[in-house]
């Protein structure tokens, strides 16, 4: 059996967050038990975690090269484990990867969170011991759990999360092989070129993707959500749905489009349309310094950590696609349902929240690999690093009292509001390319000085052809009021000349 990760991973967390590793030069059961029974309660709903046995730490992190562990103590720790496991109540087993790591032996247990929790401990390994504890992880390390962390465990008891949980009513040959193959490839796991040989049950299980005795292999959710290419069949409105107002809300004509696939799919198609069709650029050019600046109406990077954000935290339970409209002025990602309610309106309003209460641990394990989201609570400081770089301003989180819902707004960087109010002035509606109208008559409003002839224009504007430059060019301006003719009387004299009007001067002053 082979780690469903790439084992580097384990010993930089760049896959997996420092709370969900455990380091042990050598071999303390009594250690061990608690953080495994730790890792099986999973109080954050992280996805469980790995112990690494033959690797000293140094404050939560590992020293290498490891110093690994004899063949003799290999043997014996893992008969110990098997006995470990039923100290914890109720029985607990570890997945166990023996492991050569720079030329030396090492174990991993792969502790996946517990299906029955909550578990407890004993305090002592010793025969006179009859206390037993629940035991949690806070940050890298293991804790009793007491008082309110108690209260909290036990109310989670026997709830699993929707994306762990196994699905009974379908097969597990639902599951697509080559969809697998592809993700345990794209994240370099060794399990790869295990995968082209091993029987598929097997393989299932190893990626924790299934449950059920060996008569009735069934799938779990999360299965689904990323191995299948029609989730949406198991779970309704599972898709990403995109809605583009040009000229506002209000306008009659508006655009729609909808993403559906695997989980991990969808973000990415619904990016890489927003990066062709609603990203725009404009060049700036300073007078200190020899380099341009590079500004976009909404930052790439921090509508990709939103909008997988989205897809991180939204339920799978609830009906509803995550929500995307594309306005004038602004761009906003909705899902649903919203926060967690330990995270208060300030919280949101001041944009230092955190929560490590995930709805879905397992989403989140797989979008990690991927590299779609990092789940280490980075997610706002790295959108406001990525909109504080643009220029652009702040986000804005909105949610309700029930938080039914939880809504990222993106307000437009500020040097793309004039294109707005050419837009709005121009009156251009759905159905035409609104954006590039507005670039279009900016770039003549930037260049046009004084009284102008037709020629002259074109020459500033590097531009050939004259049926293409009246057409996308001077009858937007003109139609527009931001252009006029110095004798409208003769639109087609040789003498006549354009010029702006207060209006265009007013848009080009700003």
């Amino acid at each position: 059996m082979n780690l469903p990760i790439n084992i580097d991973d384990l010993f930089t967390a760049k896959t997996v967050e420092w709370e969900r590793l455990e380091f042990k030069a050598g071999w303390n059961p009594e250690d061990i038990v608690r953080t495994l029974c730790a890792f099986a309660n999973d109080f954050h709903n992280l996805g469980g975690g790995y112990i690494v046995l033959g690797v000293a730490e140094k404050n939560g992190r590992p020293i290498l090269p490891p110093r690994g562990l004899s063949v003799k103590e290999l043997d014996k720790i893992q008969k110990e484990i098997i006995e470990l496991g039923y100290k914890i109540q109720p029985y607990y087993h570890p997945i166990i990867f023996p492991v050569v790591y720079r030329k030396k032996n090492i174990l991993i247990l792969w502790a996946v969170a517990g299906q029955v929790r909550p578990y407890k401990a004993p305090v002592s390994l010793s025969g006179k011991n009859k206390v037993y504890r629940y035991y949690i992880r806070k940050g890298s390390v293991t804790i009793a759990a007491r008082d309110q962390n108690e209260r909290e465990l036990l109310e989670m008891a026997a709830t699993v999360p929707f994306d762990d949980r196994g699905n009974r009513s379908t097969r597990i040959d639902a599951l697509d092989l080559g969809l697998i193959r592809e993700y345990l490839k794209q994240v370099c796991s060794a399990l790869f070129e295990e995968s082209a040989k091993m029987e598929f049950i097997r393989l299932c299980r190893n990626m924790n993707l299934a449950e059920g005795p060996e008569e009735h292999v069934f799938p779990k959710n999360v299965g689904f959500m990323f191995f299948n290419s029609e989730p949406q069949k198991y779970f309704p409105q599972t898709q990403i749905d995109i809605a583009h107002f040009p000229a506002g809300p209000d306008a009659d004509s508006f655009t729609e489009k909808t993403f559906k696939g695997p989980v991990h799919v969808m973000p990415k198609d619904a990016l890489a349309y927003l990066e062709s069709q609603v990203i725009k650029e404009k060049i700036r050019k300073r007078s200190d310094r020899a380099e341009a600046e590079r500004f976009y109406n909404y930052p790439y990077a921090a509508l990709k950590e939103a909008l997988c954000n989205a897809g991180y935290h939204r339920s799978y339970e609830i009906r509803e696609p995550v929500e995307i409209r594309i306005l004038p002025d602004q761009i906003t990602i909705n899902s649903f349902p919203g926060p967690d309610r330990s995270i208060s309106k300030k919280d949101l309003k001041s944009l230092k929240f955190l929560s490590r209460r995930y709805r879905n641990r397992r989403v989140g394990e797989f979008l990690k690999e991927l590299e779609l989201t990092e789940g280490r609570g980075t997610g706002i400081p790295r959108m406001l690093r990525e909109l504080k770089k643009n220029s652009s301003p702040l986000p804005v989180f909105h949610t309700d009292e029930d938080r039914s819902y939880l809504m990222v707004e993106f307000p437009i960087q500020p040097l793309f509001l004039d294109d707005i109010q050419i837009q709005q002035v121009t009156g251009q509606v759905a159905g035409q390319v609104t954006g590039q109208v507005a670039e279009e008559i900016n770039r003549l409003l930037s260049v046009l000085d004084g009284e102008m002839s037709r020629r002259e224009i074109q020459d500033r504007l590097v531009l050939k052809g004259r049926a293409n430059f009246e057409a996308r060019y001077l009858k937007p301006a003109l139609d527009a009021g931001l252009v006029e003719p110095t004798i409208p009387s003769k639109p087609n004299s040789r003498l006549q000349r354009y010029r702006l009007t207060d209006q265009g001067k007013r848009l080009k002053s700003k």
